[in-house]
């Protein structure tokens, strides 16, 4: 090993191959705190010719590589296991924004990137990058493809694959391709970009990206609607789409006991209204046109629903400061999940228009499972994908309830199924989720996807047990 790290040391230097315990301890932790895993080292080269030539050598020494951006995922996805056999391979410091065009409306980024670092140099140009989700102060554009990462933007804007235009990558033999292309339309053989785009690693490593930005809008409108059921979130969905179009930009379901969560650990944060209502939905739009044609639109809407009996009660916020408390309300439900304890997490979609049914056919199989679990469901609506988390009952222990995992799973997992949806929106499978893959996918497809993983990566170098 000591051979096989000096010659990581001459390609990186000396102080980006990390092997003493203490400097590799947040490489090897996953965000969530639940899971620490063991590796030879963490290496951390500052260019993509450097990943290359260390890939290179991890091939000829047969190293698995595990490829790490902000870890900040939840499906032990970026951590290596516990046998300590791979290195840790982090592209936190290949984070340059190399270009970006704002007639073209692209931007040619570094894998580490942070997201809110793309974010803000859009912004500076006049454009707008509409990738946004509660990790975007951390998680890395490399990290937000190789998962597909969503957001509260996929109604309007899409996953960030229809973000992506190019790709930079290195594949497991330590080759680079460049299809850093800023092309809307290239029909030029298969499709290699999207195959990389959710792999979570085990294909190849992304090291660079092209991607697409788009006009700022002129004005953006935040509503919080208090509503009787999923049911009629999703009557109120229709009624805005109808009226807005594509102007809509968010639509995101929040459970009362989720919102409970926050104002028991958040209590500085808003609470527009006087009294609890069973669900929440909190509505963006925005206009190309200006303040005043938002405004319009919104009250429109919020008025319609009023009539046709959908919504209880409604709060418009007049004032950036007011829409962002009420973004932030939606972005604190992880946070205080966390604070109150561990849970049981299922990120799942589903046809949007059968989202309130399965709630309902979900939520009693629960009970009856697991008499006295409290559900923290929210989501993006608009997408039909829900955080649907399953919380021990009050009084029960964290651990005693953790040890359901796999039957809570089940019961689930099963109705997600049943109900044409997947057990994974935008978090992806990792590890966690390895094995409700192979429970869940048909053999065929499974047979193709190992059949690319094996052309790609003969040696099983890359990630290996994720996803497969």
């Amino acid at each position: 090993m000591s051979a096989f790290l000096d010659r990581c040391r001459a390609i990186a230097g000396a102080a980006f191959v990390l092997d003493a315990p203490a400097d590799m301890a947040p490489f090897l932790r996953d965000w969530r705190g639940r899971f620490t895993g063991s590796a030879r080292a963490v290496l951390r080269p500052g260019s993509v010719d450097e990943v290359a030539q260390l890939v290179r050598l991890c091939a000829l020494d047969a190293v698995p590589v595990v490829p790490q951006g902000g870890n900040t995922g939840l499906v032990l996805g970026s951590v290596p296991d516990a046998s300590g056999s791979a290195v840790v391979l982090s592209l936190a410091r290949l984070n340059r924004i190399r270009a970006l065009d704002p007639v073209n409306r692209t931007a040619t980024v570094d894998a580490g990137v942070i997201l809110q670092q793309l974010q803000e140099a859009a912004a500076a140009q006049g454009c707008l990058f509409p990738l946004s989700l509660a990790a975007e102060g951390s998680c890395t554009i490399g990290g937000n493809l190789s998962t597909n990462a969503g957001g509260t933007g996929v109604l309007r804007y899409g996953n960030t694959r229809e973000l992506c235009l190019g790709l930079e990558v290195v594949t497991p033999q330590g080759e680079i391709w460049s299809g850093l292309r800023g092309l809307r339309k290239d029909n030029t053989g298969y499709d290699l970009r999207d195959l990389y785009i959710g792999a979570e690693g085990t294909l190849g490593i992304i090291t660079g990206a092209v991607m697409k930005l788009f006009p700022a809008p002129k004005a953006s409108i935040t509503a919080l609607a208090a509503l009787a059921s999923p049911a009629d979130a999703l009557r109120l969905l229709s009624l805005v789409q109808d009226r807005a179009g594509a102007s809509l930009t968010g639509f995101e379901l929040m459970s009362a006991f989720s919102l409970e969560l926050v104002a028991r650990h958040f209590p500085q944060l808003p609470r527009p209204f006087a009294g609890p209502h069973p669900e929440y939905a909190l509505l963006e739009i925005s206009s190309s046109e200006s303040e005043a044609h938002a405004v319009a639109l919104l009250e429109g809407a919020i008025g319609a629903a009023y009539e046709a009996g959908i919504v209880r009660d409604a709060a418009v916020a007049t004032s950036v400061a007011q829409s962002r408390g009420l973004w932030q309300l939606r972005e604190h439900i992880p946070l205080a999940q966390a604070a109150d304890g561990k849970n049981i997490k299922h990120d799942i979609s589903l046809p949007v228009s059968r989202i309130a049914d399965f709630i309902a056919h979900a939520e009693p199989l629960l009970q009856q499972a697991f008499p006295g679990c409290r559900l923290v469901c929210f989501g993006h609506l608009g997408d039909g994908n829900l955080h649907f988390n399953v919380a021990p009952p009050a009084g029960i222990g964290n651990e005693a309830f953790l040890v359901n995992q796999e039957s809570v799973n089940r019961v689930v997992h099963d109705a997600v199924v049943a109900f044409g949806g997947s057990i994974s929106a935008e978090h992806g499978i990792g590890a966690l989720k390895r094995d409700e893959l192979a429970r869940y996918k048909s053999p065929v497809e499974l047979n193709l996807m190992r059949a690319i993983k094996a052309a790609l990566d003969p040696s099983n170098i890359m990630n290996p047990g994720k996803i497969l």
